[in-house]
């Protein structure tokens, strides 16, 4: 299984970005899909989660309003748009996939983990 992760990079505050993550060696259409992010000494923290079918998001109030997370599942690919940047963005972002129905917002239910791609919102 392997998830790679794209689309960082350096953005003024205001500014939009969008992230990708492609997903192979796995049946994409039965995982859960999450985007979280890690701030440099913090601990990893949900952004959004989406469903098998992309019928139900979840995501953290710190970004509701700004970020949409949405899926293909012909292309086995899940997105993270990113509107509205804040100095605070800030941060590595990983996308990672987890078996089964449900949306989990703990990094320790998550079965597969892409390597990261930085995001970085300057004032």
């Amino acid at each position: 299984v392997q998830l790679q992760a794209f689309g960082g990079g350096l953005v003024q505050a205001g500014g939009s970005l969008r992230l990708s993550c492609a997903a192979s060696g796995l049946t994409f259409s039965r995982y859960t899909m999450g985007w979280f992010r890690q701030h440099p000494g913090k601990e990893r923290e949900i952004v959004a989660a989406l469903s098998w079918g992309g019928g139900s998001a979840y995501y953290a109030d710190s970004v509701k309003g700004r970020f949409t997370i949405s899926r293909d599942n012909a292309e086995n690919t899940v997105y993270l748009q990113m509107n509205s940047l804040k100095p605070e963005d800030t941060a590595v972002y990983y996308c990672a996939g987890k078996q089964g129905y449900g949306l989990r917002s703990s990094p320790g239910e998550y079965d597969y983990w892409g390597q990261g791609t930085q995001v970085t919102v300057s004032s």
